[in-house]
């Protein structure tokens, strides 16, 4: 009997908007990672691609690394098909978590939206792992970063891998004490979401722990 050929499974990547977050540059690292898990990446510098229905609908994942950005009709609903119709959706920070601000239906689907980041581009703080045990966070330690920290308003019904903390209301964003996701995953219809709100710039993209999560994040989700 005769094996069947191994399918590589399709991977879009849509890169482009608000470029000080590094677009291109962020699309070719986890363009990388997905040749590791054996995929099939196209990258496309055009919104236009979302015009074509069939194409989204032989993917098996979309990443989205386009911070800001408008959707036609058209667009936002060929894009809410694909992945409730089981395609996968994963990326990261601002390509992702703050993109296309008008369409309420695109950031249920994500599962948050980006509003804050109170004290800027330089903080410090910890990541925490709330699951040691998901495939996407196992081995991992909580580690420091020094970037943005994200505000964001959020889905109640994820589930969070990962969160960390604004301890004290130094800013009026923050009027108390409080925990703040930072990875998590959820379903939209048949399809499986992935966000990690890491990666403002290319050296926090390229820490070990965040290409880790992503590697396997855009896999976990992947059709």
């Amino acid at each position: 009997m005769k094996n069947k050929a191994y399918v590589r499974k399709k991977a879009l990547i849509i890169q482009g908007g608000y470029e000080p977050h590094r677009p291109r540059e962020v699309a070719e690292v986890l363009a990388a990672l997905l040749v590791r898990e054996n995929f099939e990446v196209e990258i496309s510098d055009t919104l236009d691609i979302l015009d074509d229905r069939e194409k989204l609908m032989r993917m098996d994942l979309i990443v989205p690394v386009w911070t800001v950005g408008t959707l036609t009709p058209a667009q936002l609903r060929n894009l809410l098909d694909a992945v409730s119709g089981g395609i996968g959706l994963a990326g990261m920070h601002g390509g992702m978590g703050d993109a296309f601000r008008c369409e309420i239906d695109y950031m249920l689907m994500v599962g948050g939206q980006f509003v804050a980041h109170p004290g800027g581009a330089d903080i410090t703080y910890e990541v925490r792992f709330c699951s040691r045990d998901h495939p996407i966070t196992a081995g991992i330690g909580n580690f420091a970063v020094t970037t943005e920290q994200y505000y964001m308003l959020v889905d109640p019904a994820n589930v969070v891998l990962a969160a960390t903390c604004f301890p004290r209301p130094h800013f009026p964003e923050v009027w108390r004490p409080t925990s703040m996701p930072v990875v998590w995953i959820k379903q939209y219809g048949r399809g499986r979401v992935f966000f990690n709100a890491l990666g403002h710039s290319l050296d926090i993209v390229a820490k070990p722990e965040v290409l880790t999560m992503m590697q396997r994040g855009m896999a976990w989700a992947a059709r």
